[in-house]
């Protein structure tokens, strides 16, 4: 877990220091970016809401990306704040579930109830994966493991949407963001048992 954590680091890292070096030198702050990846996360919302799954996930990527660099930039030019941190983590609940939201009001006028119930399934697994991070870090616990934090969720959606196969990636992402409910459950009572011992 501690090996996958670090992976994540170092490839974010890899991604965003090309861009993080352009945006020191410019006026533009960490939480302007963080409102513009929400903006974009809206937009995409409303392509495929529309039926525009293809674009949608062009969008949902490119708004991945300023999820990346708005932590990023913040720490480099040492603007990191606690309201930062909590704006961050508020608008990628936010972003996520307009995605969500979009794919529902595509599925609902067709009636297809299997979509919908696993779109209600990946809302509320996801939104469980960051209320046990942050009830956790609430405790004094760091709990950043799991196999499907946000990043995955994002690039897997985001696929399934660019090639069409939006049913078969729901599915993933329902086995998956539970997988990772019970891993930082599973990692959370380990470490309190300690705390305990």
């Amino acid at each position: 877990m501690v090996n996958l954590t670090r992976t994540r680091s170092k490839l974010a890292i890899f991604i965003t220091s090309p861009f993080i070096k352009i945006l020191s030198k410019t006026k533009i702050t960490p939480n302007a970016l963080t409102l513009t990846g929400l903006g974009l996360n809206i937009a995409a919302a409303y392509v495929i809401a529309v039926g525009h799954f293809s674009l949608g996930g062009a969008l949902v990527l490119i708004s991945g990306l300023f999820d990346l660099l708005d932590g990023a930039l913040a720490r480099f030019t040492n603007q990191a704040t606690q309201f930062g941190a909590i704006l961050d983590s508020s608008i990628d609940r936010l972003a996520e579930a307009a995605i969500l939201f979009g794919m529902l009001l595509w599925y609902i006028p067709k009636q297809e109830t299997l979509e919908i119930i696993l779109i209600f399934a990946v809302l509320i697994g996801s939104f469980l994966i960051s209320y046990i991070r942050a009830r956790a870090e609430g405790l004094g616990l760091e709990c950043k493991v799991g196999l499907f934090t946000r990043a995955e969720r994002v690039i897997v959606l985001a696929i399934g949407l660019l090639i069409g196969q939006v049913f078969f990636v729901l599915c993933i992402l329902a086995v998956f963001v539970y997988i990772t409910v019970i891993q930082r459950l599973h990692y959370v009572r380990k470490q309190t048992r300690k705390g305990e011992g």
